[in-house]
């Protein structure tokens, strides 16, 4: 017996074969993607671990300050020069007329080898450690010395160490021309 002898209509074949065919359809689709716990579950492990690196990136990094820190430290107390401008002694000995030794902070005017001794024991041993330096830490450093100290007007000594760390040995002593002992 055939199909044919049962007097089906034409029309409704197709639409049997084709309900049948998406039932299948919907059945496999949902048998392969699971009960969809598993895409949620895979966005909570990607957050799990975009936290876990974001910690991990915070505990590098606090490391790396607390290593720079100390390195900053150690090279400090060692008395190494961090200076990233090259001192050019030539430079300097053209415009002064004399031998100038880097880091001296005796070149600024006003500042002599007393004084020059106050700014070492307060940790400022350098050209661009005085010129980072403001006008009321230079007076504490006088003040430290004592009252024969406090005479001096430290006013344009930062000002001055940063035209010798920068190296602008022509300015700086044209400047210092036209000081009267640092004022």
């Amino acid at each position: 017996m055939t199909l044919l002898a049962l007097n089906i209509p034409c029309w409704l074949i197709p639409i049997i074969v084709g309900l049948i065919s998406a039932i299948l359809g919907y059945l496999l689709g949902r048998l392969s993607k699971g009960d969809g716990n598993d895409d949620s579950d895979k966005i909570a492990r990607l957050e799990a671990d975009l936290e876990a690196c974001l910690k991990s990136k915070a505990s590098f990094q606090s490391e790396l300050d607390t290593t720079k820190a100390s390195l900053a430290n150690s090279l400090a107390s060692a008395g190494a020069v961090t200076s990233l401008i090259a001192f050019d002694a030539a430079a300097a000995k053209a415009a002064f007329g004399k031998k100038i030794k880097e880091n001296d902070l005796t070149v600024v005017e006003g500042i002599g080898p007393k004084i020059q001794g106050l700014f070492h024991n307060h940790d400022v041993n350098t050209w661009k450690a005085l010129s980072e330096c403001s006008v009321e830490k230079c007076k504490e450093v006088l003040t430290s010395g004592g009252d024969r100290f406090k005479m001096h007007n430290p006013g344009t000594w930062p000002k001055q160490a940063k035209l010798a760390y920068e190296g602008k040995w022509q300015e700086l002593s044209d400047w210092q021309d036209q000081l009267d002992g640092g004022r």
